[in-house]
């Protein structure tokens, strides 16, 4: 009997990789809402999301076996409501938001790991008296500011100065409310301790400043039980916060995996979280020898599927889409045709710029066959405004990811010189 998994937000690139998992053989994947509504626009009417959500499985006629998706903020914070409605895996809303609302998240984690988390407290961007309770709470000059649920790293901002927070302040307000309403209408589905409630949506966090070898352990937890199942290094460009490529699998010492991997099964399993993928955000600072926490995510990282296939012979959305259909995750390990795998991000440095020239579809094709296996996006047109691509950080634009994979990590870089090599970007109107 064929079982149907609705897919939330799901493109042609998606469809395709979800054919090549294993054991999908009887499955029909079905599109649940279109990529535009839950990625490509900045502003999220989630009731009227769900809404059309329901529709389109009420009119289903056949069985609904699994809803899944992939995707960041609202897609995380809506599965499981469309699932507990509908009786598909899923893990809980309130477990779902001990790890996404980043305060009680903060909370939670520094019940079972408090050696591994940076000081912190939340605090209301609209609130003329925020530095100073920033203070009141002994975090000093740098620390860093973000919502409390955000998406990427949208409206983050290291603070160094009260300058520094003037400026994160007048963006934060300006912007904070197309993410923070959203949410609180997901916070007012859910039971939440009284001094959670008070953090609503449109909340910040101040953090201690901490850093060094960033990376990011993919895992799942399938009735009960935590399993990570690979590490993804996040390599930036050198003397700025915006990241150059991920790489897989990661290059940190082995004992360094295995203490994030120990650290990552205590927090799942404290916060009761089951039935769904996940990764988590680390930092090793190497002087130290100290592991950072530095968030948890709902979901498989997208960005991860390539690198995964590329290396393990499967995009790791094997792991949603078994984990909803109740089944545990058929994951391989290193059964792809590369050793390493990257997707690389090719970046401006500009506050703004028009897009005088992108590379034609023609030139991408050309592009990519320097090396095979190669997959390019370019996320510009010609004429367009860097400022209207979503989901940036604060102080680059991605123009363009590319995908592949070699034998080892010097070869990878290598290949994606070759590549950039014949690919033409230009701008005009630049804003340093």
């Amino acid at each position: 009997m064929t079982k149907n998994v609705f897919v939330i937000g799901m493109n042609d690139l998606n469809a395709e990789r979800l054919k090549r998992l294993r054991g999908v053989e009887d499955v029909a994947f079905h599109p649940l809402l279109t990529p535009a509504q839950v990625s490509e626009t900045q502003d999220f009417d989630i009731p009227e999301m769900l809404k059309e959500a329901e529709a389109t499985l009420d009119a289903f006629e056949g069985s609904i076996d699994a809803i899944v998706g992939y995707i960041d903020f609202p897609v995380s914070t809506m599965l499981p409501i469309l699932c507990e409605k509908y009786g598909t895996k899923q893990a809980s809303l309130e477990s779902l938001l001990k790890c996404e609302h980043k305060f009680w998240s903060r909370a939670v984690m520094k019940e079972v790991i408090p050696d591994h988390i940076p000081k912190f407290t939340a605090f209301d961007p609209f609130d003329d008296e925020a530095l100073s309770k920033i203070g009141e709470a002994d975090l000093r000059f740098p620390f860093f500011v973000k919502p409390i649920k955000s998406s990427g790293s949208r409206l983050g901002f290291r603070i160094d100065s009260p300058e520094d927070f003037d400026y994160a302040t007048e963006k934060l307000r300006a912007e904070i409310r197309t993410i923070g309403e959203p949410f609180d209408h997901v916070l007012s589905q859910a039971n939440l301790p009284d001094d959670i409630a008070r953090v609503e949506g449109h909340y910040c966090m101040a953090e201690q400043v901490i850093g060094g070898r960033q990376c990011t352990v993919e895992g799942y937890v399938h009735d009960g039980n935590v399993v990570p199942y690979g590490t993804v290094d996040s390599i930036r460009y050198p003397q700025v916060l915006s990241f150059f490529y991920y790489l897989y699998p990661s290059q940190l010492p082995k004992k360094v995996q295995d203490k994030m991997w120990e650290i990552t099964r205590t927090i799942m399993s404290h916060i009761g979280y089951d039935n769904a993928g996940f990764n988590i955000e680390y930092y090793w600072d190497e002087v130290q020898d100290k592991i950072w926490l530095l968030e948890i995510n709902t979901r498989i990282a997208q960005s991860h599927c390539d690198l995964f296939e590329m290396v393990d012979g499967v995009s790791h959305q094997q792991v949603t889409v078994d984990l909803g259909l109740g089944r545990k995750p058929d994951m391989p390990s290193g059964e792809g045709p590369e050793n390493v795998a990257a997707e690389f991000f090719y970046r401006v440095f500009f506050r703004d710029a028009t897009v005088a020239r992108a590379p034609s579809r023609a030139e991408i094709e050309v592009a990519a066959e320097q090396v095979e296996g190669t997959r390019i996006v370019s996320y510009v047109k010609k004429g367009m405004q860097l400022s209207e691509l979503p989901e940036q950080d604060a102080y680059s634009f991605a123009v363009a990811s590319v995908w592949m994979g070699a034998g080892k990590q010097s070869k990878l870089l290598w290949n994606y010189e070759q590549v950039m090599k014949r690919l033409n970007f230009e701008f005009t109107d630049i804003v340093e």
